[in-house]
This record gives structure tokens, sequence and C-alpha cells, in this order.
């Protein structure tokens, strides 16, 4: 985890911008698609992510770059609007929430800030997909984030997320 805190002249008073970053990575057995297409389909989020109870506005799948969806954390009442930033199957995607972070379903409350989102796969040797998540988190200080957003982004809950990613792309392959 890295933490830093820097100030954004940029913003009137030169606000205190902190910023809190969490990653996490898995090898699986699965080749790099098949892990790419199940953690990039939201619909799979409230399989898998603790903090996540709620996955709404959906189009089609696989989303492509510039659509937008909606998760709602650990209590369904603060959601975060996710927009599809990159997609490049099966390498990277990426996605982020830009403006009131956990508002409410109208659209209203919340906190300024922004969330991204990277997911990264690679092969490091034959049979293997290292699948890496990295989240930023930038937050004002004078304007903070609740506290429940960071245990659920603690790196423990985040490695929960990849052990229910690995037992949930077991099952797959059992079922086949």
């Amino acid at each position: 985890v890295i933490c830093k805190v820097s100030r954004n002249p940029a913003q009137p008073g030169g606000r205190a911008l902190g910023i809190v970053t969490t990653s996490s990575e898995t090898a699986f057995s699965q080749p790099p698609e098949v892990v790419y297409d199940f953690v990039t389909n939201p619909a799979n989020w409230t399989k898998t992510y603790p903090g996540s109870n709620y996955v709404g506005k959906l189009d089609d799948l696989p989303l492509k770059i510039g659509d937008t969806w909606e998760e709602g954390g650990p209590d369904s009442t603060h959601i975060y609007t996710w927009h599809l930033a990159m997609a490049m199957r099966p390498k990277l995607w990426v996605f982020n929430s830009v403006g009131n972070l956990g508002h409410d379903a109208d659209g209203n409350g919340g906190r300024p800030g922004r969330i991204t989102v990277q997911y990264h796969f690679t092969q490091p040797g034959p049979g293997i997909t290292l699948f890496t998540r990295t989240m930023t988190i930038e937050a004002y200080k004078d304007s903070p984030l609740p506290d429940g957003l960071f245990r659920t982004v603690n790196p423990a809950n985040i490695d929960k997320y990849h052990a229910a990613i690995a037992r949930e792309l077991e099952a797959v392959a059992v079922g086949s």
C-alpha cells in the first residue's frame, strides 16, 4: 500500500489531496482471456468483491470504452458511477469514477474525488496468468471519504477478492 499527500496548486487555496494506492496480484492457471472475460464483467463483482452488493445499468457486454455502469458499496446506499477508460483484451482494463464518489441513487451527495482501477494481465510462464489489480483513490483532505470505503479497499479484502475469483473460475471449469 502506497500513501502520499500532495497539494494541487490548480485548486483554490491549493487544497491538499490525499492519494491511496492498493495493489494485489494472483497467478491463475486459466488463460488470460478467461481471467480477463470474468473479471471485466461487472455482473460478476457481487460474487467476488467484498465491497460490492449491487451492480446496475449494465447495457451490452462486453463493455466498450466510454461505457458507464454503477456499483453499490457494502450498504448499497453509496453508489459509484464507473466509466471504462481502456479495454485491451486480454492485457489491460482501466475504469474510473470521477466526481461525487459514493452518491445516492439519485446522484446526490458523495464526496469529490477520483478512483482509478487498473486490471493488468501478464503471462510470466507457460500456463500462468498473472492478474494484477491496482486501485488509486484520490480525495481532498478537507472532504474525506468515509472510513468504510478504506476498510473495503484494505489489501486483505483485495486478497479475498482474488481468492473468490479463483473459486468462481474453478467452479466454471468444473461445470464445463
